[in-house]
């Protein structure tokens, strides 16, 4: 894609700081992190989001996140990390390329993700139907 800064930054057209790379993806630090270490696994194929990725760059961005889960916490001394995938705007996507977030959480970090709501009265099974009745279309 032209215009795509993660296509430009896999092509070598534009700076990132890299700190993995193999066939299928690349991990860069996120220039604007949630905390420090907070890095980016980007499809080196590209796809919108990562529900139009295909299925071998799923799994290796996958793989690559648990990889890179594991080593923020080894090298960072993260007590935790946040393994986030965001597709399309709604869902806070900023750049329209698969991607997936790691970020090392650190006790009192001040992050917080999101707060659950309570289903109204039969609002829990209603929607389980729907989703399951979708899958029969």
């Amino acid at each position: 894609m032209d215009n795509c800064l993660f296509c430009k930054i896999i092509a070598g057209e534009i700076p990132a700081e890299k700190v993995y790379e193999d066939e299928k993806v690349l991990a860069i630090l996120d220039i604007k992190p949630v905390n420090p270490g907070d890095v980016l696994i980007i499809t080196k194929e590209h796809a919108e989001d990562m529900l139009g990725a295909s299925k071998e760059n799923i799994e290796a961005a996958i793989m690559a996140a648990q990889k890179m889960g594991l080593i923020l916490k080894k090298a960072l001394g993260a007590g935790g990390v946040n393994i986030r995938i965001n597709n399309g705007e709604l869902a806070e996507q900023m750049i329209k390329h698969a991607h997936i977030h790691v970020i090392p959480r650190f006790e009192n970090d001040g992050r917080v993700d999101w707060v659950g709501k309570e289903y109204g009265p039969g609002e829990f099974e209603a929607m389980g139907e729907k989703i399951r009745q979708a899958f029969k279309e």
